[in-house]
């Protein structure tokens, strides 16, 4: 017995409080407190079996402070809508507020400055929402709880009910059913202690917990310790005594508070957004000033220029890219509420589904059910042997109905379903001794059949604690150990069944009586396969989206299930988690670019595995249900929680499901491609022919005497294009698109709008030469106005032609009809021939044309479509042929896995152009 100080040669005396010792200790004692004895544990808190004195708690109380999870200021909400304004895609919509108010054009700069306060206010309170649900969290803690306190040394300790934030480490608290565990704590005694911790690692099943001496096995966790509870479980049944090792801010439930608490990363979206949004910066910031200096020196006009200039800014860049983004990803979340029950709490979290091309997920309840199933029992020699099985649920059976247990074990569960109910009614249960964490053994005792004075003990539990009380020899014992481990490695679960015969005694049996037992076989199980989790397996491997395990589970375990569902598995693709702890991040970006499964995975660990994924160039979706999923939830680009997960995991996700299935997350990466594939087809068409349009315009700034076109012409056919192509958002792309992650490279854009940009201003300068042959000579009489209304119309009619001809994964010959972008273009082309002859026209400066220009401008337009046509399939063999290079290797046979970050978001992006028709990849 320990003394009731607790305290060593060096500890104070009585009444001194703790010593400098308890108090360096308290940091480190609760990961310590799995494999120190309970005597060194008391020692290094300097306490004892009997608690704390009175005015030792307070010494230490004020020393460590109360139990309480750390204070976290939340910003407030009107900071929150002003932080929004440093975004680089609101600072766009900015810049083009001021400059359609320098044009003063009042209502398109009122229409914009509005979408600015929207999309801030709508940001600031997802923000605000989620840092009010991380205060849930504290819901969770108990707030009061029962410990042993001492009004001195010589006391005799009083158990009494004090609040939680008084509890400091060293205190003695017990626990009993129904119980909050108030914080980290060590057993002193249990009996029949279950814990229900899925609110720190997503298990549902309650975990046993035992207070012997047990050193703890390879590869467990913290939380696998079964003589350690932590704070935020709950007690499902039986009693206990505990000392306090970790408190407040210290306490592991905190500690995955505190990492919910961090900024989270930038995601796809975001990243795509910023680039994009500093290239328009820069176009917008640049274009005035040439304008001016260039009119300045050739045509000594100065700033009578200004509107134009301003005006050609404004044509630069998409000013309905906020609109399309939000109807693009509202009305894609809308669809996949209404059609799966998937919910997208943040909407750029669609498109960053479409773009995810990794997807992280534990094993349990999403690849298997959480709940095992029986393969086979098997006699000594290794053969199917059904008594075994009768044997073994004889045990379960009766330890069930004899010990009162509050529940059926899952493994006990597993064989019963596979017993004859008459079978089980042909024996008399006598007595039973349940399953414990020391003896790792259940015991039935009955009465056979026919067999009267004599009564069998049926003992099941872990192999060697059978085999150890089996009247085998070691020769004997050998072969039945390496039979159970080949099992083992194998995946399976593993129980050992023996049997004894005993005379009849009416006095009780105990432990003692296991011994010199008859071994009749093994009982092996694995975990059941979720029915849908093959199929949506071998789906997303079609949409080139590789799977990673990261899970907690044993790595033979993990590894089976992913056979059994149809995942190749490579002699190097399964690795533990704590292989990484001693890797840099490039060591370990390399290791997961190669591993498919990671078990005995800690919360770090899975979190470290996602960032080190994402710094690999991949876009990163993590599905997890758990606290101790939070920190990888929150790396991950995608944060993905069923409805059923813990609230804090479910309130951090981005998107919940209805139910944790894989199913789902293939409609929602679905749903996710199709938005992102009109956004990136929005972008590329208008940006490529605003571009043709700024070069153009510059050009023709320099060659006539006049403006090209005037800025109130200029403004009206950009907000002509921009409205139609509000049918961007309702366009169905074609299913190839789907095949492949849609990635919105701002280079890539970069490239693409250059090339085509500079064939759309090639199409307007053979305008010009057109216009020159039509009017037979530039400068005399109506010319000027005839000019603008031709470029005008040429304009508006090769923006239609590139709005059909770019769409994503469309050929002309494939459309079945002209869905919404093709009735949009057509209103385009009318608009366009028929708005300069009308008294609207006249009203802008336009006016009607010759007849033999629009039979010039046709041979302009048909070259220009072929034009067209002959670059995008030059740019697609370009794509394909960059994004078609072999892989490092295949995870889990998804050709995506391994793809370094250049190659992958060149492959991922050409995808978007060509369709997904691209030479089929290796490893298909």
């Amino acid at each position: 017995m320990v003394p009731a100080s607790g305290q060593s040669d060096a500890a104070p005396g009585p009444g001194a409080g703790p010593g400098p010792r308890a108090v360096r200790a308290v940091g480190a004692a609760a990961s310590e407190s799995g494999v120190a004895s309970t005597l060194q544990v008391l020692r290094r808190l300097d306490t004892g079996p009997r608690g704390l004195t009175d005015d030792e708690a307070a010494v230490r109380l004020a020393q460590v402070g109360e139990n309480t999870l750390p204070s976290r200021s939340n910003a407030s909400w009107p900071w929150l809508v002003a932080r929004g304004l440093r975004d680089p895609f609101t600072a766009v919509l900015l810049c083009l507020g001021l400059v359609s108010a320098a044009v003063f054009a009042w209502s398109t700069a009122c229409v914009i400055l509005a979408l600015v306060v929207v999309s801030c206010v709508l940001r600031a309170s997802g923000e605000y929402r989620a840092d009010r649900s991380m205060a849930g969290l504290r819901t969770l803690v108990a707030t009061t709880s029962t410990v042993l306190r001492r009004a001195d040394d010589d006391a005799a300790p009083a158990a009494r009910e004090i609040p939680v934030a008084e509890l400091v480490p060293g205190d003695v608290i017990k626990l009993g059913a129904g119980d909050l565990v108030p914080a980290d704590v060590r057993l002193l005694r249990a009996s029949g202690l279950t814990v229900h911790e899925a609110v720190l690692t997503g298990e549902s099943a309650p975990v046993a917990k035992d207070a012997a001496e047990l050193s703890p096995r390879d590869g467990a966790t913290l939380f696998e310790q079964p003589q350690l509870c932590f704070q935020g479980s709950s007690v499902v049944s039986g009693s206990a005594t505990a000392v306090v090792v970790e408190t407040g801010g210290r306490t592991r439930f905190a500690a995955a508070e505190g990492r919910t608490a961090r900024q989270r990363q930038s995601s796809a979206f975001d990243r795509s957004v910023h680039g994009i949004s500093w290239i328009l910066i820069r176009f917008m910031l640049i274009t005035p000033p040439l304008v001016l200096m260039a009119d300045a020196a050739l045509r000594d006009r100065g700033l009578e220029t200004l509107p134009f200039a301003v005006a050609v800014a404004v044509g630069l860049t998409p000013e309905m890219l906020p609109v399309i983004v939000t109807t693009c990803l509202a009305r894609g979340a809308s669809l996949l509420a209404r059609a799966h029950g998937v919910i997208v709490k943040r909407l750029p979290a669609l498109h960053d589904l479409g773009a995810v091309d990794v997807l992280c997920l534990d094993k349990t309840r999403t690849l298997t059910q959480d709940r095992p199933v029986v393969e086979q029992g098997l006699d000594a020699g290794g053969r199917a042997d059904p008594d075994v099985l009768r044997w073994a649920a004889v045990n379960a059976w009766w330890t069930l109905q004899l010990a009162d247990l509050p529940e059926p074990d899952a493994l006990d569960e597993a064989i019963l379903d596979t017993a004859d109910e008459d079978d089980l009614m042909a024996y008399d249960g006598v007595a039973a001794i349940p399953f414990d964490a020391v003896r790792r053994l259940s015991t039935a005792v009955v009465r056979t059949p026919g067999r009267l004075g004599t009564h069998t003990l049926v003992v099941k539990g872990a192999v060697e604690a059978v085999l150890d009380r089996c009247a085998l020899d070691d020769d004997e014992r050998a072969p039945l150990s390496e039979l159970a481990a080949r099992a083992a490695e194998d995946g399976l679960r593993v129980l050992a069944v023996a049997t004894a015969e005993r005379p009849a005694r009416t006095r009780g049996y105990t432990p003692a009586d296991e011994r010199a037992l008859a071994f009749r076989g093994l009982v092996t199980l694995h975990d059941a396969l979720t029915p849908s989790a093959a199929d949506a397996l071998a789906t997303l491997a079609e949409r080139g989206v590789s799977v990673k395990i990261l899970t907690g589970d044993h790595p033979g375990t993990a590894a089976r299930a992913c056979r059994d569902l149809g995942v190749p598995l490579g002699p190097d693709d399964v690795r533990t988690a704590d292989r990484t702890d001693t890797l840099s991040d490039a060591e370990l970006t390399d290791l997961a670019r190669r591993t498919t499964v990671f078990a005995r995975c800690t919360p770090e660990h899975k979190a470290r595995i996602t960032a080190a994924l994402r710094a690999d160039g991949h876009t990163v979706g993590f599905l997890g249900d758990g606290v101790n999923d939070l920190p990888a939830l929150r790396a991950a680009d995608v944060g993905i929680a069923p409805r059923d997960a813990a609230d804090v995991a479910r309130e951090s996700a981005d998107v919940v499901l209805a139910a944790k299935d894989l199913t789902a997350v293939g409609h929602a990466i679905t749903a996710g491609r199709r938005s992102g594939a009109n956004i990136a087809t929005y972008l590329r068409i208008t940006l490529s022919s605003n571009v043709g349009n700024v070069i153009a315009m510059l050009a023709a700034g320099l060659l006539l005497p006049y403006l090209p076109m005037l800025p109130a012409q200029v403004l009206v056919q950009n907000l002509c294009f921009d409205t139609v192509q509000l049918a961007f958002a309702h366009e169905r792309p074609h299913p190839s698109v789907l095949r492949r992650p849609i990635v919105l490279d701002p280079r890539e854009v970069l490239r693409f709008i250059t090339g085509f940009g500079v064939l759309n201003a090639i199409a307007d300068l053979a305008t010009f030469g057109v216009l020159a042959l039509a009017l037979h000579g530039l400068g005399a009489g109506d010319d000027e106005a005839v000019f603008h209304s031709g470029w005008f119309t040429e304009n508006l009619l090769t923006q239609g032609l590139v709005m059909v001809l770019l769409r994503t994964g469309r050929r002309v010959a494939e459309d079945r009809g002209p869905g919404p972008v093709g009735w949009s273009a057509a209103a385009l082309a009318v608009i366009g021939v028929v708005l300069p002859p009308s008294p609207l026209g006249s009203l802008l400066g336009l006016t009607a044309l010759p007849l033999d220009y629009y039979v010039l401008l046709t041979a302009v337009l048909a070259l220009y479509a072929a034009g067209l046509a002959l670059a995008r399939t030059r740019y697609e063999r370009r794509l394909a042929h960059h994004g078609t290079r072999p892989c490092a290797t295949h995870s889990a046979g998804h050709p995506q896995a391994g793809v370094p970050r250049g190659d992958h978001h060149r492959r991922a992006d050409a995808v978007v152009r060509r369709g997904g028709s691209g030479p089929a990849e290796p490893g298909r």
